[in-house]
């Protein structure tokens, strides 16, 4: 059996993320997943080694590099959009289960149980969304400093909307990271080397 699923998933590169904002770095849908899933992979060993947490993170960090495939084929709809009214957001859902269902359709049989933990929200463990949410919004702030760095003041009203959901986040996992890993993400090269 032919499949086109890593066809699909390869066009991944060509989805551009924050479209309906300029911007001074461009970043894209495989990229972006990239960088969830290694912040995802972090939050969830943090929550198991400071918190007493339980999660696998492996699992977690393969669900991650999933987490936006729908995108191949609905495109990156940004989040103001997304929960701009009860009805885009109930419509925007049902057309991302149905995109979901259609990828995991794309594989063969015997692998469509595997892939449904990773690509279809509803069949994840519990605790592994949260976590990867998290890591999506961390992913989204670094993304606006860096734009603010670079003097873009486009993202300023997001990144104040997503630090305040960051630092009030109920996941000391997210605490933790945004103390410890994020500071030093705004640095240049010779700042990291001098750090």
């Amino acid at each position: 059996m032919k499949t086109s699923f890593y066809a699909y998933l390869s066009r991944l590169r060509w989805i551009k993320r924050w479209g309906l904002k300029r911007n001074a770095y461009e970043e894209n849908v495989m990229e972006h997943s990239w960088e969830v899933s290694v912040i995802a992979h972090t939050l969830a060993l943090i929550k198991n080694r400071y918190f007493d947490g339980s999660v696998d993170a492996n699992a977690i960090a393969t669900a991650a590099l999933y987490h936006d495939v729908t995108e191949v084929i609905t495109g990156d709809l940004p989040t103001p959009i997304k929960y701009h009214s009860e009805k885009i957001t109930t419509a925007y859902k049902q057309i991302e289960q149905q995109a979901e269902n259609e990828l995991i359709g794309l594989l063969p049989e015997k692998l469509q149980q595997d892939f449904a933990s990773l690509i279809q929200h509803n069949n994840m463990p519990e605790g592994h969304e949260g976590i990867i949410k998290a890591a999506d919004k961390i992913s989204a702030y670094l993304k606006c400093q860096a734009e603010l760095k670079a003097g873009n003041s486009e993202f300023e009203t997001a990144a104040e909307q997503l630090v305040l959901m960051l630092d009030s986040s109920e996941q000391p996992e997210v605490i933790f990271f945004m103390q410890h890993f994020v500071p030093s993400c705004g640095l240049t090269l010779d700042g990291l080397m001098q750090a």
